[in-house]
């Protein structure tokens, strides 16, 4: 019941954000750019510059090469002593997994749920792409197929991987900007996506370490998604930003109230008018919120929630800030 009355709206949804993109986009930068800019410091893995300790590509030994750097196994293979070449940590590079479903063509507030989502990847894309560092992105939309409305208990919704977009990771302002364009203007597709699928496509092939960012409201069973949160965590710096509508934790005082989930289409009226069914929803939804909480946390990702009815710029200056603060004190998140 809280997911089905989260992700529904009684009012008529509102023009695509493709439709007015390049200008939210425009009013993006510019708000992003007067209170981000300058918040974050230390681009790279390493602190200082040198051979690095990346693993690269094997070559041939030579007289003179370090000898604790020999590779091992390929001169086993071929009998013939390879030593392991290291990259150096210059550059970062930085993996945006955005949740487009269509639990997040919803909002109350000031935004709708997708819109907080492309502000997020335009803030993340502002602090990072600077000094040759690289940003790419995965999104996932729902599985593309109409589900027509029905009434509640009619049946199991129908599931599905969802469609999946991979955006090469480039670097430079101009690549950063396209990324963002090609962001807001995804069209949410109906149907049910699959939260797990989405950011396992980080996991595969693997990448050099750096920075992972996964934008969603986290409706999805957190079984679905949290194993593959844990092995992001393996390699990469895991920030999580969970996007939050005040309707998904707790219900307003309006009599009766038709939800629809547009993920599966099931319809069901909400006798928002008695305050038991109001407590137990609210109760519902801080243990769904709980849960996610603990997932994230159990995955080692930093957590970052971000409301449509708050600014969410400000929170997200908050939040940097608070990170720079841990690491200079050389605390954990």
């Amino acid at each position: 019941m809280a997911r089905a009355a989260a992700v529904t709206s009684p009012t008529p949804r509102p023009a695509p954000l493709g439709d007015r993109s390049e200008a939210v986009l425009s009013r993006l930068q510019l708000l992003v750019t007067r209170k981000l800019d300058g918040l974050l410091q230390g681009d790279y893995a390493g602190l200082l510059p040198g051979p690095g300790s990346e693993a690269g590509e094997s070559r041939e030994y030579r007289p003179g090469d370090d000898v604790r750097r020999m590779d091992w196994p390929v001169t086993a293979r071929t009998t013939t002593a390879h030593v392991r070449r290291t990259v150096a940590d210059r550059e970062l590079e930085t993996w945006l997994a955005l949740d487009l479903s269509a639990s997040l063509d919803f909002g109350t507030g000031q935004w709708l749920k997708r819109e907080v989502v492309v502000a997020a990847a335009a803030a993340i894309t502002h602090l990072t792409v600077r000094g040759g560092n690289r940003i790419g992105a995965v999104i996932g939309t729902g599985g593309g197929t109409s589900t027509p409305v029905r009434r509640w208990r009619a049946g199991p919704p129908p599931a599905g991987p969802g469609v999946l977009t991979r955006l090469p990771a480039r670097s430079g302002r101009k690549e950063a900007q396209g990324l963002l364009r090609a962001v807001a203007g995804t069209a949410i597709q109906p149907g049910r996506g699959d939260l797990g699928a989405l950011i396992d496509m980080l996991n595969r092939p693997p990448r050099r370490r750096g920075v992972a960012v996964v934008v969603s409201d986290f409706l999805a069973p957190a079984e679905q998604w949290a194993r593959p949160m844990r092995k992001l965590r393996v390699r990469h710096d895991v920030l999580a930003i969970e996007v939050v509508d005040p309707r998904e934790l707790e219900l307003p005082d309006v009599g009766v109230l038709p939800v629809v989930d547009p993920e599966s289409g099931e319809l069901h009226e909400v006798q928002t008018a008695d305050p038991r069914l109001r407590q137990r929803y609210a109760e519902a939804a801080a243990a769904q919120r709980a849960t996610i909480a603990a997932a994230l946390r159990g995955a080692g990702a930093a957590h970052l929630r971000l409301r449509t009815d708050r600014d969410w710029l400000l929170d997200m200056v908050r939040f940097v800030a608070a990170q720079r603060h841990a690491r200079t004190r050389g605390t954990t998140r």
